[in-house]
């Protein structure tokens, strides 16, 4: 009987697709959020290459066949990863395949906010030129950035951020050491209100948990420079919406650079979407050529080394062997 992958990532890509023309004894199932049930197409499968469709417990456990997830990326906070384990199921994700990608994305994004590419091109845009002379810009040279979780996309923005533009790096991430944030070139502040004082910039880049949740929030917004922009590129949710416009609108920061909501795509009554001082792009960071083919590679590996009886090489819930 053919082995059965659910692929919830769509695209992927097709170096992905290719991994799997390895094993002749294998079924594809593309699985279409807007199109098909989930609890429907789970019932029989083998394998799951998970994208952004949530994976609870109710629907891990209807997939009695079920033997790995794979991430098609590094966040699994759409994946109850405690249920998997109760069911002995490896949870794998594709680390490093998009760190550069999703590094270099954020430091565009930081770019274009302090640069005001999207104001400037607006008035060059109106045909009248009107207004550019107004809009000045801000340096990146010597500012200080503050990253807030410095993990390998954290550690790689930490670097670009130094290497081409010699800014100061502070990092707040209570889950390393002042030597590891020292060696990627960043000084560990001890509390979040600490770096959110002292940065320029503020870059997010830690898993979304309900430690993290509304992680920044009025009090945050608040403790900004009123100079300061503010970018997220990790998950929706870390970045209090509500409070974030409350800042905007109040002037106690200066703009914002979003990739990710708590609701995507966003409900067109989402004041972010016409903000004036905020750049808004649909959780894109990690979609480039590049980076889509080493994670879906990376996941379709990983599958097959499961199904063939193998243990994966890149499993969070390893306590399950």
């Amino acid at each position: 009987m053919a082995k059965k992958i659910l692929i919830d990532v769509p695209p992927i890509h097709d170096d992905g697709l290719k991994v799997f023309e390895k094993d002749s004894d294998i079924e594809i199932i593309r699985f279409d959020r807007g199109n098909q049930s989930l609890e429907d197409e789970i019932k029989d499968v083998d394998a799951v290459m998970v994208g952004l469709a949530i994976f609870d417990e109710k629907i891990i456990n209807l997939a009695p066949n079920l033997k790995i997830l794979a991430k098609h990326g590094v966040g699994v906070d759409n994946v109850d990863v405690p249920a998997a384990t109760k069911r002995k199921i490896p949870v794998v994700v594709t680390p490093y395949a998009n760190s550069t990608t999703v590094a270099e994305f954020a430091v565009g994004s930081i770019l274009a906010l302090a640069k005001k590419l999207f104001p400037t091109n607006a008035v060059l845009k109106d045909g009248t030129y009107t207004g550019f002379k107004q809009v000045a810009s801000n340096d990146l040279w010597g500012k200080t950035i503050g990253i807030i979780g410095i993990g390998r996309i954290g550690a790689e923005v930490t670097r670009m951020c130094r290497l081409a533009f010699h800014m100061n790096v502070l990092a707040y991430d209570p889950f390393v050491t002042d030597a590891w944030a020292a060696a990627v070139g960043a000084k560990r502040v001890e509390t979040l209100d600490e770096l959110l004082k002292a940065s320029d910039f503020v870059s997010v880049h830690c898993p979304l948990t309900t430690q993290t949740i509304d992680m920044i929030g009025e009090k945050e917004l608040k403790t900004m420079k009123d100079s300061a922009y503010l970018v997220n590129t990790a998950r929706g949710g870390i970045v209090n919406e509500p409070a974030l416009l409350a800042a905007l609108d109040a002037g106690w920061i200066q703009g914002a650079a979003l990739d990710v909501l708590e609701v995507e795509p966003p409900s067109q009554d989402n004041e972010l979407l016409n903000h004036e001082k905020v750049i808004l792009t649909p959780h894109t960071a990690a979609n480039t050529d590049e980076a889509m083919s080493r994670m879906a590679v990376m996941a379709a590996e990983e599958i097959l080394k499961v199904l063939d009886g193998d243990k994966p090489l890149n499993v969070i819930n390893p306590e399950i062997y």
